[in-house]
């Protein structure tokens, strides 16, 4: 096995049980959706909550934001490259709860007026922690039951390697 394959193994790999397949079609299917929404309703879910929320430049990061979640959602949907997929939304979910969720705590969230203490902060940042113990689960144990690429790994191995030429 070449450096490139044992890499690829490892990537593309699973130690998840069968039902594991659950977890990987709900972290995909909200982050997919989420990321369609902030296009969807720009106002509410995209620029101008980034720009409530005080995050900077929101007309370059929403969007950014929301096309990570699209394509990192049908990977994850479909099981290709499942563990490189959730890295970006592990940073994504980590970014929220810092910077929109963790305010709550002392009362001085922008996009949760009137909202403060542990309850509050408990109650607001459910789905964004949801989220991030899913994509961790699947960084951890990867795709589980019938991803992408263990199929494509199948057609890969039945394709008879061609020999170099020799000159």
């Amino acid at each position: 096995m070449t450096q490139l394959q044992h890499w690829q193994a490892k990537l593309t790999g699973t130690s998840a049980p069968g039902a594991a397949i659950l977890i990987r079609l709900y972290v995909g299917a909200v982050f997919l959706s989420e990321g369609v929404l902030k296009f969807a309703r720009p106002d509410q879910l995209g620029t101008g909550r980034f720009d409530k929320a005080g995050i900077p430049a929101p007309g370059l990061l929403a969007p950014l934001d929301g096309a990570l979640e699209i394509v990192c959602g049908v990977l994850i949907l479909v099981g290709l490259l499942t563990r490189l997929a959730v890295v970006p939304m592990i940073v994504n979910m980590l970014g929220a709860l810092l910077l929109t969720k963790l305010p709550i705590l002392w009362g001085d969230a922008p996009l949760f007026t009137g909202k403060s203490g542990w309850w509050d902060l408990a109650h607001e940042s459910r789905t964004d922690l949801a989220q991030l113990c899913g994509s961790l689960f699947l960084l951890l144990v990867g795709a589980g039951a019938y991803p992408l690429d263990a199929r494509l790994e199948r057609v890969r191995s039945a394709v008879p390697a061609v020999p170099a030429a020799r000159g």
